[in-house]
């Protein structure tokens, strides 16, 4: 996969996940039951737990800055740092995305199907991010010694980095 199918595919799936927690966000704060299963009962009982808020904050909200983030370093010029911002912050993501799933599992003994997709949208995201962050950036071709940007010698000839070497002369 290239530096930039994977820049696109990052692109995608954060924008997958911003709308998500946005629409998280808005029912939270508007109070609206969430559509969710076939009752809802689930989902609404995992956003009006205990576990929904952090210090006061809705996890919700928590998750689009999150997401934001993740967006804001895929929108900046590609380096090894925005590269490195990107894998940190989707594998804190998925740190505390895997909290919440403990929480949901083991103390509510609920599932919300929206907290699950972004519990798998952030485990993508890390797992791409991780690898984008450790292959590092395409390489660019780089001229043998003695050639030009052009790759021609001085005089003229095409240099024989790892082509064959021009018509008469020994290779």
């Amino acid at each position: 996969m290239s530096a930039r199918t994977l820049r696109i595919t990052l692109l995608v799936l954060t924008v997958i996940g911003v709308g998500l927690a946005t629409y998280l966000t808005v029912i939270h704060y508007a109070g609206i039951k969430p559509l969710c299963g076939r009752s809802g009962g689930t989902c609404e009982k995992v956003q009006t737990s205990q576990y929904s808020k952090l210090v006061g904050v809705p996890v919700a909200l928590i998750g689009l800055l999150g997401y934001i983030g993740i967006l804001g370093t895929l929108l900046v010029p590609e380096d090894e740092r925005s590269r490195f911002a990107t894998a940190a912050l989707t594998l804190g993501g998925f740190g505390f995305s895997a909290y919440l799933t403990y929480r949901e599992v083991f103390s509510l003994k609920e599932i919300c199907e929206y907290c699950v997709s972004s519990a798998i949208l952030l485990t993508i995201l890390m797992c791409l991010s991780l690898w984008r962050f450790l292959r590092g950036g395409d390489i660019p071709a780089v001229p043998s010694a003695g050639a030009g940007e052009d790759g021609l010698t001085p005089d003229g000839q095409a240099s024989a980095g790892g082509q064959s070497a021009p018509l008469g002369t020994a290779s």
